[in-house]
C-alpha cells in the first residue's frame, strides 16, 4: 500500500503509479475549525509545486492551498463543493484533487516527521 506523505503545508500526497491524490491533514482542518467552502481548479489545469491551487474557506479564515507536486489535475472531488464540512469529519478519507504525471515527492515527510515539524514553532 501507498504511504501518505505530507507537505509543510499540510497538504497529503498519495502516490498512485504517476498518479497523485492530495488532500488537507487533520492538523490543518484542526485550525480552520468548520470548513464552509473549497475553491479548487479544474480538470486539465496544471498546478505547480510551491503555488497556490486554491483555497478553503472557514468561519474563521480563508487559507490558501499550496501544491507539494506539480503536474495535471486529472480529478476533482465535486463532492466537497456541496459537502465541504466532509474535510472536517474525515480529512484523510476525503481528497481534493488527484494529479498526473506529479514531480518528485522528495521534498514531502513521513508522518512521524511531518506530526513532529507541525510542533515546531
Amino acid at each position: 500500500m501507498a504511504e501518505r506523505l505530507f507537505s509543510k503545508h499540510h497538504i497529503w500526497v498519495l502516490k498512485e503509479g504517476d498518479t497523485g491524490i492530495l488532500g488537507i491533514t487533520d492538523h490543518a482542518q484542526e485550525k480552520l475549525k468548520s470548513i464552509m467552502f473549497v475553491n479548487l481548479p479544474d480538470t486539465g489545469d496544471m498546478i505547480s509545486d510551491g503555488k497556490r491551487f486554491g483555497d478553503i474557506e472557514s468561519i474563521k479564515t480563508v487559507s490558501d492551498l499550496i501544491a507539494p507536486v506539480s503536474g495535471e489535475v486529472t480529478e476533482v472531488n465535486e463532492e466537497l463543493i456541496d459537502s465541504p464540512e466532509l474535510l472536517n469529519d474525515a480529512p484523510y478519507d476525503n481528497w481534493l484533487i488527484k494529479v498526473k504525471n506529479i514531480s518528485s515527492l522528495e521534498d514531502l515527510m513521513d508522518e512521524e516527521t511531518y506530526l513532529k515539524s507541525k510542533d515546531d514553532p
